[in-house]
């Protein structure tokens, strides 16, 4: 199995809207619990070690893309 990373979701919105709904009345530890919980009751689903590697790898890579970029844009902004 190889990570697909494009949208299987008839109704991606849908999707998008539902996980963020789910935070609503959350506390942001409350918030971050869930999205712990979520995290790992999908990687359970997937069941595959090497997808779940790629992954990490990939959410990890987007992560610290986008934090370069918010301080790229701050840096310009000064």
């Amino acid at each position: 199995m190889t990570l697909s990373t494009s949208s299987n979701f008839a109704k991606p919105d849908d999707a998008f809207r539902a996980i963020v709904e789910a935070h609503r009345g959350l506390t942001d530890a409350q918030s971050a619990d869930f999205d712990a919980a979520l995290v790992l009751i999908l990687a359970n689903h997937i069941g595959d070690i090497e997808v779940l590697r790629e992954a990490i790898t990939l959410a990890k890579r987007r992560t610290l893309e986008a934090g370069q970029q918010q301080q790229q844009q701050q840096q310009q902004q000064q």
